[in-house]
């Protein structure tokens, strides 16, 4: 059963305002709005849970999301069936999110026994060292404190309440303040109620986790203005990441921002690849554009090969597949409406041609792509914002000068994609070093929707992909944008963390 109210330190809280989910199906649920005074109450108590969590042992906090992760899974069933009716998203793709985020809070649970996340470095004293002593000093991280989280619309599970900023957070010993997304507030009150329970289990401070249900803008301005929130998690939007970056610059003491918005992420297809495989480079870039009706901020929304015969043929099978793919419910109405929006921008551009268009009933969208030359895009900013859905641009160059023109061009990216082969590699390492400028995952022969949560991935990118290129949202490097180093100089061993 859904609580329907916040979750601040312990207790669940209404308040006299409500407002309800969008299902796909069914009737519609009720839910207490958060507000200021909620907030408030939870960052208060985030700032109490603070003085034991944050310096707790590893053990114990590992033992926290390991709870935390066996009780999501305790209420798996409610929580499919809860995603299924608001965000039309299927069952299967619901279980494998699901999958996703408690396999996430166990291996940072595992990650932080190790202990390689503090990053511990030692250098001995050197009394005798002229002309001048060294005493000793060592390095490790420590954690920063209380931590506002924003969830995404589009991963209402491993990238919301229980996701990777969540997930960090707590990893690194900082108790979170959650905003719940407004897209998906079923999920959310039974995520904080798997949350709920593992508090009670392992007996850590109630303030560690909060979450207070969306109540506007107003809401999320103050979570962020709050002087007790030492940094801010977020996925979601260019406009509105943007918007609390800003807040958060201007407060008094300024805090960190960890904003992962999104962007267009480029393939380059090289003249080689595209002669001997283009069909099949094709087919896949269509079932890569269309899965999930387009809702990743990973979707490679933009293709740009050379002008010639194999442009042709390219064209006409990526047509092909794309033309055999109905319309998907998207995750909102409002994701559908702006999807349209941009589609129409796009197609009312000078020198755009229109591949592929669908007629879309509400709350659904099927795959547009368009086709425009490398100077068009190049001297059209309109063609170089993310539409966030099921859409693509093809951009034809007609040489490489060109191609490397339009590479220059980009904003920075989370992901870019190198399609080649052998005979490509010349062209290919003339790329990279603009590539490596501009994004923070590159890939060769292969397509950047799926994010593989593990030691080596980098979720993020310069601005616009992300507000904090140092650092990514996704892996065990995740856990470091919420620890500070510290130093300590001739400290007694019992003094020590």
């Amino acid at each position: 059963m859904l609580k329907g109210a916040s979750l601040v330190a312990g207790e669940w809280l209404g308040s006299d305002q409500t407002f309800q989910n969008e299902p796909t199906n069914g009737a519609p649920d009720s839910f207490a709005a958060g507000t200021p005074e909620l907030i408030n109450r939870a960052c208060d108590a985030a700032e109490e849970a603070f003085w034991t969590y944050g310096y707790s042992s590893a053990d114990e906090r590992a033992a926290f999301l390991q709870e935390a992760a066996a009780q999501i899974e305790a209420r798996g069933a409610d929580i499919t069936a809860m995603g299924m009716k608001e965000t039309g998203l299927p069952e299967a793709r619901l279980e494998g999110e699901r999958g996703r985020t408690v396999a996430q809070l166990r291996m940072f649970a595992d990650h932080i026994k190790a202990g390689t996340h503090l990053d511990h470095r030692h250098d001995p004293a050197l009394p005798d060292r002229a002309p001048m002593p060294r005493p000793d000093l060592q390095l490790m991280q420590r954690p920063m404190g209380p931590v506002a989280i924003f969830g995404a619309s589009n991963f209402p599970l491993a990238f919301s309440s229980a996701g990777g900023d969540t997930a960090a957070a707590l990893a690194a010993g900082c108790p979170v303040v959650v905003k719940g997304h407004p897209a998906h507030p079923g999920i959310a009150d039974l995520i904080a109620q798997a949350f709920d329970a593992a508090i009670k289990a392992t007996g850590v401070h109630p303030g560690v986790f909060s979450q207070v249900l969306d109540g506007g803008y107003i809401v999320g301005e103050t979570l962020v203005k709050h002087p007790l929130i030492r940094a801010v998690g977020f996925t979601g939007s260019l406009r509105a990441g943007r918007a609390l970056f800003d807040i958060a610059a201007a407060r008094p003491e300024p805090i960190p921002f960890f904003g992962e918005l999104g962007s267009i992420n480029p393939m380059f297809i090289l003249p080689a690849a595209a002669a001997a495989r283009g069909d099949d480079i094709a087919s896949a870039w269509a079932g890569s554009l269309t899965m999930g009706a387009g809702q990743f901020c990973t979707n490679p929304g933009i293709a740009v090969m050379l002008d010639g015969p194999d442009r042709d043929r390219f064209v006409e099978q990526v047509t092909a597949a794309l033309s055999d793919v109905a319309p998907q419910t998207m995750l909102t109405a409002g994701i559908a409406k702006a999807f349209q929006g941009g589609c129409e921008t796009v197609a009312a551009q000078s020198g755009v041609e229109v591949l592929v268009s669908s007629d879309n009933p509400t709350r659904a969208a099927g795959p547009q792509l368009f086709t425009t030359t490398a100077a068009q895009w190049l001297a059209n900013e309109a063609l170089q914002h993310e539409v966030f859905g099921p859409m693509a641009v093809l951009v034809i160059a007609s040489d490489m000068d060109e191609m490397r023109s339009v590479a220059r061009a980009l904003g920075g990216q989370l992901t870019c994609t190198l399609h080649l082969d052998d005979a490509d590699t010349r062209d290919a390492q003339s790329l990279m070093p603009i590539l490596e400028r501009k994004a923070g995952r590159l890939l060769a022969n292969g397509f950047p929707t799926g994010v593989e949560v593990c030691d080596s991935m980098v979720h993020s990118g310069p601005y616009p992909a992300s507000t904090n290129f140092g650092a990514t949202s996704v892996g065990t490097m995740a856990i470091r944008r919420f620890l500070r180093p510290v130093c300590y100089q001739n400290m007694p061993s019992a003094l020590l963390p």
